[in-house]
């Protein structure tokens, strides 16, 4: 279920946003995030607004595809009465919960909402999650002819008693066969990993880098495990049943993840974000059966990072559907009711679920923004930042945080050490 949603300004019942957004709107590419809700057991660290069947409120599973479309159409005819001018969309995401517990039909019919409402721009990225064991080949097929061209598979760990810890339930042994799956259809691949789970070993986590690693994924992404309050996890922790994260072990598994990466020829572009190096044409891009079944040929790409997930960093704009997603367009940023009972109950009755909004004042949206390019591999112009903040870089650079040939290239660029420290980092920029 999780968390409090943030406060903020009530927002209307129709979903006009301020007269604000048309000025900034426009500076930015336009993504759209999908959010599916759905769960078939809840994972013992998870935090994430998601909801079993005996959580639902008499909320029909099959019917949140129709619901989500719904609000795609207000959405549109939102930004059209603020005035804000179409774009095409640059990224889609699917993200939950578990999206690919629903059946392919319905994200597809998601998805073609979303071309429909605004179309896809050329060689658009359009991902989902995916647990190992929610999908089979034939699903996977499905979706990459309908448009989809990236699937990013949670397999967390694998090594068995650490799933076991996460309460994940899907056999490790599977993995390799789904990403197998997805490379055929012609999807690029993305594998999730979480280190610091309590019990974890450091040799426990170099046999789950070595098993992603085997797979050749053209994406990988590692988090440390971050024990949110009000999970079974933390109650767990808390009463002894687990003991609490090392945090100098978690360092020593960052250290270790991005050696292993780098000398298998992932390079990091975001803290906790590897991708490959492709060929001038990204064969995922060019040869998935549905490249072209939405919005035509796809713009051949040089590299696997995740557009979607940099629009979020680089502060770009965009419409977050379902329940407890957020958005951000122009420097409004709003958020949605949480329970899928509550939002289906808005959307039917032609209101906005959003429950709250906010626009920063510049002070925040530079905090933020500097908060945010900093995580990035030298996404942060050094002649950016306030005089203040300039005046630290070399001091920054003398106590190993940044990349000093970098910054000779005019951009923030953390050291290993820097990104294990990103905070402190931000600390002295803002």
């Amino acid at each position: 279920m999780g968390s409090a949603l943030p406060l903020g300004d009530p927002a209307p019942l129709d979903g006009l946003l301020p007269p604000s957004v048309v000025e900034l709107s426009h500076e930015h590419p336009f993504g759209v995030y999908l959010h599916v809700p759905f769960c078939r057991v809840r994972c013992g660290y998870c935090d994430f607004n998601t909801y079993t069947s005996s959580e639902l409120r008499g909320v029909k599973q099959v019917d949140y595809a129709g619901q989500a479309v719904l609000e795609v159409g207000l959405a549109a005819t939102v930004l059209k009465n603020s005035g804000v001018t179409d774009r095409p969309v640059s990224t889609v995401f699917f993200g939950g919960g578990t999206p690919t517990l629903l059946p392919s039909a319905q994200l597809i019919q998601m998805l073609r909402s979303v071309d429909d409402a605004w179309g896809l721009a050329p060689g658009a990225e359009v991902t989902t999650e995916a647990n190992p064991d929610s999908v089979d080949a034939r699903y996977l097929t499905e979706l990459a002819e309908a448009g989809f061209t990236r699937v990013s598979f949670g397999m967390q760990s694998a090594v068995p008693h650490v799933l076991k810890t996460l309460d994940r339930t899907h056999d490790p042994e599977r993995v390799p066969e789904v990403v197998r799956w997805a490379r055929d259809a012609g999807l690029q691949v993305s594998v999730d990993l979480i280190y610091g789970t309590p019990g974890e070993s450091l040799g426990d986590w170099e046999r789950s880098l070595d098993s992603a690693l085997a797979m050749e994924p053209d994406h990988l992404s590692a988090y440390a495990l971050i024990v949110e309050q009000g999970t079974k996890l933390a109650r767990q922790i808390r009463s002894g049943v687990y003991p609490v994260p090392d945090d100098d072990l978690e360092a020593d598994m960052y250290e270790l993840a991005d050696a292993r990466l780098a000398s298998a020829g992932y390079d990091w572009y975001e803290v906790s974000n590897w991708a490959r190096s492709a060929p001038e044409t990204s064969a995922a891009a060019a040869t998935a059966p549905g490249a072209a079944a939405l919005t035509g040929p796809a713009t051949p790409t040089s590299e696997f990072r995740s557009r979607h997930n940099l629009a979020y960093w680089q502060g770009h704009d965009w419409w977050g559907i379902g329940p407890g997603a957020h958005s951000h367009i122009g420097g409004t940023r709003w958020w949605n009711v949480k329970h899928p009972a509550a939002y289906a109950e808005r959307i039917l009755g032609g209101h906005s679920p959003a429950a709250g909004r906010e626009t920063p004042d510049a002070e925040s949206r530079e905090i933020e923004r500097v908060l945010l390019l900093a995580r990035i591999r030298s996404g942060l112009p050094i002649a950016s930042l306030a005089p203040d903040a300039r005046q630290q870089i070399a001091s920054l650079i003398a106590d190993g945080f940044i990349d000093g040939r970098a910054a000779l290239r005019g951009s923030v660029e953390l050291t290993l050490r820097g990104r294990l420290l990103a905070d402190a980092v931000v600390r002295r920029l803002t």
